[in-house]
C-alpha cells in the first residue's frame, strides 16, 4: 500500500506533475464551458433566441446555460460510480473528450437564420453534453491530485485544479476580447464568434496529450485492492452513490452550502457581469470582458495562496474570510459599477474574484476530505453538483430576471449577500478537516484538526458509531 501520508507524500516533481495535468484539463474544460456562458451573454441572444427585447433574449440564452448545469449532477452519477469503481485517470480522460467535442461542433453549428428553430435545439442538446462532462470532471480532477499529495500541502496542491475555473474564464474572456477588438461587431457576429469554440479542438489534444501521462491515485488503488480482498471474502458492496446518501448525507448538504454562495458570486461576477455592464449600463462590450479578463488574472495567481492559507488555518476560517467578505462586499460592487468607470469596475471585479478565491481555494481539499475513499469521487461530485443546479445554474437567470423587473443594483446585492451568508453559517457549524489521512476510513480513528467548537470532534465521532 502507498504512503499518502505527509512522511510518505510523492516526490516534489511527482506530484508536481499530476498538478499541472489536472489544472491543464480542467482548464480546457472550464474554457469550453465559460465560452458559451460569455457567448450566451454576446452573441447567442440573437443568432439563436431573437427577440425583440434585448433582455428576453439574453434571459432565453441563459435559460439554456443553465441546462449544462442541471445535466453536471447527472454527469456526476454516472462518472463518480465508475470513478469510485474502476479510477479516477480513466473517466477524466472521457471527460475531457466529451467536452471538447461537445464545444467543437458548436462553432460549427447553423443559427437561427439558416435553419430555424434547430438551431437553439442542437445548441441546448450540445449544452448538456457539456453540463455532463464537468459533472465528472471536477471530483476526478481534484481527487488524483488530492489523493496523490500529503495531508501538510494537501490544501495548497489541491486548489490548482480549482484554478483551472479563473484559468478557462481568463482564456474563454482573451479570446473574446482580442476578437472584439481586432473585429467589428459585424464580422463579430457573422464568423468571429465560431473562433474561440473551434479553437478548443485543439486545447482538447493538448490536455489529452498531457492527461494521459498521469498514473493511477494511489489512495485509489489500495482501496480498490481491499475491496477485492472483501468481495473474496463473501462481502457485498453497495454502489457508490447509494452508500454516500446512506451514510453521508450530511456531508453532501454541506458540501452544497459551502459551494452556494462560492458558485452564484462567480456567475454574478462573471457572467452576468457582461449583461449588466452592455445592456444596463450601455458600455462597449470590451469595458467588460477586460475587466473581467484583469480580475480572472489575479484570480487564477491567489487561488493557489488561498489553499496554502489553510493548510495553516484550517479549511473553514480561510472560507469565511471569503464569504463573510462577499456577503459585505456585494453591497459595494453594484454601487461602484454603477459609476461606469473601467478603473472602478476592474477594481470591483477583482477585490470580489479575490474572496470569491477565498471560498474556492480550500474547497477542493475541504470537500475531498468529508468522504472516505470507496465513495470519494461520488460524494464530492454529487455535492458539488448538486449545489451547481440549485446555485450557478439560477444565479445568471435570476439576476437577469431581478434586473429586469426591478431596473436597480439593490435586489441584486440582497441576491449575492444572501448567498454569502447560506455559506457562512454553514462552513460556521461545519466540521474542520484539515489533516485527515485519506486513506483511512471516517470510521477510523480521526486524525483532522479540531474545529474549535467543543465535544465537535466527540459528537460526530458519536454520528459515526
Amino acid at each position: 500500500m502507498t504512503d499518502t501520508s505527509a512522511q510518505g507524500a510523492p516526490p516534489r516533481s511527482g506530484i508536481a506533475r499530476i498538478v499541472g495535468a489536472s489544472l491543464i484539463g480542467t482548464t480546457v474544460e472550464w474554457y469550453d464551458f465559460f465560452l458559451y456562458g460569455s457567448a450566451a451573454a454576446l452573441v447567442f441572444n440573437t443568432l439563436f433566441f431573437p427577440t425583440s427585447d434585448p433582455l428576453v433574449g439574453t434571459l432565453i440564452a441563459f435559460v439554456t446555460y443553465a441546462i449544462g448545469f442541471v445535466a453536471r449532477p447527472l454527469g456526476g452519477v454516472v462518472f463518480g460510480h465508475f470513478g469510485d469503481r474502476v479510477g479516477r485517470k480513466k473517466l477524466l480522460v472521457l471527460s475531457l473528450l466529451l467536452m471538447g467535442g461537445a464545444t467543437f461542433a458548436m462553432g460549427l453549428l447553423p443559427t437561427y437564420e439558416t435553419i430555424g428553430v434547430g438551431a437553439p435545439i442542437l445548441l441546448t442538446v450540445l449544452r448538456l453534453v457539456q453540463g455532463f462532462a464537468l459533472g465528472g470532471e471536477w471530483g476526478g480532477a481534484v481527487l488524483i491530485v488530492s489523493e496523490h499529495g500529503g495531508d501538510k500541502h494537501r490544501g495548497f496542491w489541491a486548489s490548482w485544479p480549482q484554478a483551472g475555473a479563473p484559468g478557462g474564464n481568463l482564456l474563454a474572456t482573451g479570446v473574446l476580447a482580442l476578437l472584439a477588438a481586432v473585429q467589428s461587431d459585424e464580422a463579430f457576429l457573422s464568423w468571429g464568434w465560431r473562433v474561440p469554440f473551434l479553437l478548443s479542438g485543439v486545447l482538447v489534444v493538448i490536455g489529452l496529450w498531457i492527461r494521459v501521462s498521469v498514473s493511477e491515485s494511489p489512495v485509489f488503488l489500495a482501496a480498490q485492492a481491499k475491496a477485492r480482498t472483501e468481495a473474496e471474502r463473501g462481502g457485498r458492496e453497495q454502489a457508490p452513490v447509494v452508500e454516500v446518501f446512506r451514510r453521508n448525507w450530511r456531508e453532501v448538504l454541506t458540501a452544497i452550502g459551502t459551494r452556494f454562495g462560492e458558485n452564484i458570486s462567480y456567475y454574478l461576477l462573471t457572467s452576468f457581469l457582461l449583461v449588466y455592464v452592455t445592456v444596463h449600463l450601455g458600455l462597449p462590450r470590451s469595458t467588460a470582458l477586460n475587466a473581467v479578463l484583469i480580475g480572472s488574472a489575479v484570480h487564477f495567481v491567489t487561488i493557489p495562496l488561498w489553499g496554502a492559507l489553510s493548510d495553516r488555518l484550517g479549511r473553514r476560517p480561510v472560507t469565511l474570510i471569503g464569504s463573510v467578505g462577499m456577503a459585505v462586499w456585494a453591497f459595494v460592487f453594484f454601487a461602484l459599477v454603477d459609476g461606469k468607470s473601467f478603473a472602478v469596475i476592474t477594481l470591483s471585479v477583482t477585490v470580489g474574484l479575490l474572496l470569491h478565491g477565498a471560498m474556492y481555494g480550500p474547497q477542493a481539499a475541504f470537500i475531498s476530505e468529508m468522504f472516505d475513499t470507496k465513495v470519494r469521487y461520488s460524494g464530492a461530485s454529487m455535492g458539488s453538483q448538486l449545489a451547481s443546479i440549485v446555485a450557478g445554474a439560477l444565479a445568471p437567470i435570476v439576476a437577469v430576471e431581478l434586473l429586469k423587473d426591478f431596473d436597480s443594483s439593490l435586489p441584486l446585492s440582497l441576491y449575492l449577500g444572501g448567498a454569502a451568508l447560506v455559506t457562512s453559517l454553514t462552513v460556521f457549524f461545519a466540521r474542520e478537516t484539515r489533516g485527515r489521512d485519506l486513506a483511512r476510513d471516517q470510521a477510523s480513528p480521526d486524525t483532522a484538526v479540531p474545529s474549535g467548537r467543543p465535544g465537535a470532534g466527540a459528537a460526530q465521532a458519536a454520528e459515526r458509531g
